[in-house]
């Protein structure tokens, strides 16, 4: 299924470009079953500690092979990105996750309330179920950008798994207008934890994509609850799946429909966590911040995270060019580059004083940095927001 792209260059003579990865991208559909590996190695062997199974993969397996295969800092060639995103294998591999979603989260449900699990296999399953809740996200995050049919109408069904429908809006007209600024609430700032950070950027997000939403259908002469309202949509379809869910199993899947979605939103605010901490954009001489770069973002080229993915760990260039899709996502030089994969860098922010002990002089001794609290999006609480600079120093 190789596939060789050709362009003609400035002497006349014909390139051709293989994406080595083409095989590949097809983990990032398959990853979304892992609890039904989990459920079918139970009902094989009756051994519950199966359960633990994806979070093992997820937590330990992925970053121990991210640091084995290291980084590909390759990138197309910019004459044959036309042809690669033209190229219908590329667009369908996102669309067929989708359907897996939905077909995961029902099976995992109904086995959690009927295979007479214990409350912590039962637990166990349901967090399972919530980090691939948390991969639909990454799925309507990549479709949502898109406006070709069928894109938006995959990015709200993906969406509406974890009842995650207002994050297209508040993405696309809040956070990608205000990233890397102290205003808005899903740019992460120095020297403030995960747990901190969840607490602003949760309901943030929430309030800023209502917020949009009502405004965007207002300059249509419209109601909020417009049937064209897009958040309004992707709740129907949430309402639909995980209400019959409880009206088909009962009461007893409420618990697990409950920590579903909240491991999946909380993976959703992991990623944001990761993704700008600490930068910023300058403010120009009208008050204005400058345009976001490739700097404004951390960038991080581990293989193996990022076949699982879509590639959103090329964080740096989505932000800069948030069009481009998965497969055409750059490298750049001298970019802000986390030490490990997200799923890495997840477990790390987890336990705040070690991801402060890491990350914290990585933002600091950024070339454009270089220890200027003026230059970072600083937790106000912080040392370097309440004082002179002091060359650096760490709260």
């Amino acid at each position: 299924m190789l596939r060789s792209f050709h362009w003609m260059d400035e002497h006349g003579r014909v390139q051709t470009y293989v994406d080595r990865k083409r095989l590949a991208w097809l983990l990032s559909v398959v990853f979304p079953l892992i609890p039904l590996a989990a459920i079918a190695l139970h009902a094989r062997s009756g051994s519950e500690w199966w359960f633990l199974l994806p979070l093992v993969v997820v937590y330990g397996v992925v970053p121990l092979l991210d640091w084995m295969l290291g980084e590909d800092l390759s990138n197309p060639p910019e004459a044959v990105v036309p042809q690669l995103e033209a190229d219908p294998y590329y667009r369908v591999l996102p669309w067929l996750t989708v359907p897996l979603y939905f077909i995961g989260l029902v099976v995992a449900a109904w086995y959690a309330v009927h295979s007479g699990l214990s409350w912590p296999a039962g637990l166990l399953l349901a967090y399972a179920a919530g980090l691939v809740g948390g991969l639909a996200v990454n799925t309507g995050h990549e479709l949502g950008h898109k406006r070709s049919w069928p894109d938006p109408l995959f990015a709200r069904l993906a969406l509406a798994i974890p009842v995650y429908g207002h994050f297209s809006v508040e993405h696309n007209f809040g956070h990608h207008r205000q990233v890397a600024t102290p205003e808005d609430s899903a740019s992460a700032r120095l020297g403030e934890s995960i747990y901190r950070f969840a607490g602003r950027e949760i309901p943030g997000g929430l309030r800023r994509a209502l917020a949009i939403e009502r405004a965007r259908q207002a300059r249509r002469g419209r109601s909020f609850w417009t049937p064209h309202n897009e958040i309004l949509q992707s709740w129907l379809i949430s309402l639909l799946l995980q209400g019959g869910l409880l009206l088909w199993l009962g009461w007893m899947v409420l618990p697990f429909l409950l920590v579903h979605n909240a491991v999946a939103w909380w993976q959703l605010t992991s990623a944001n966590y990761v993704e700008h901490y600490g930068l910023k954009r300058a403010r120009l001489a009208d008050g204005r911040y400058e345009r976001c770069l490739p700097q404004h973002s951390w960038n991080s080229n581990h293989i193996a995270s990022n076949l699982l993915l879509f590639h959103l760990e090329r964080h740096s260039d989505h932000h800069a060019y948030p069009q481009r899709r998965y497969q055409s996502l750059r490298d750049f030089p001298d970019l802000p580059r986390l030490p490990s994969g997200y799923f890495g860098m997840f477990l790390l922010a987890y336990l705040p004083p070690l991801w402060f002990r890491v990350m914290d002089p990585r933002v600091l001794g950024l070339a454009h940095v270089k220890g200027d609290p003026e230059r970072v999006n600083l937790d106000p609480r912080h040392r370097l927001a309440q004082g002179p600079s002091r060359g650096g120093e760490l709260a």
